[in-house]
């Protein structure tokens, strides 16, 4: 399974490289800094799953949540966020997010989200949490 992450901060990108390394059958494909290097990294590495941060720079995370979900809706979308209200949850969940995550309560729990998705590769479809 190919992951893609979309984050501006290299301290949460390095954190996520380290619980996700040991993950068998994850690859990770590349980083993207900023909304408009998110996009071009999705169309040139086409990734499986995205962990997006909606806060990332230069662009509207929503937008790209949206875009990515009609362009692409077999790609799993895992957004994390420092704003974990109930209706900026929905509205991510409305836009197509399969995971909407509280990044500073919830973080340890994206390697099980994805071994979740490795196992449903195989089987079926993911969940959305």
């Amino acid at each position: 399974m190919r992951v893609l992450i979309a984050d501006d901060s290299l301290v949460v990108v390095e954190r996520m490289v380290d619980i996700l390394e040991p993950i068998r059958g994850l690859e990770l494909i590349g980083w993207a800094s900023d909304i408009p290097e998110a996009e071009q990294s999705i169309e040139r590495l086409n990734p499986d799953v995205v962990i997006l941060d909606l806060q990332v720079s230069k662009g509207r995370g929503l937008d790209m949540l949206r875009a990515v979900k009609q362009g692409r809706p077999s790609t799993a979308l895992i957004v994390i966020s420092n704003f974990p209200y109930p209706q900026y949850r929905q509205r991510c969940l409305d836009a197509g997010a399969d995971f909407f995550l509280d990044k500073s309560t919830d973080f340890q729990k994206i390697p099980e989200i994805l071994e979740q998705l490795l196992e449903n590769s195989l089987v079926g479809t993911p969940p959305r949490v």
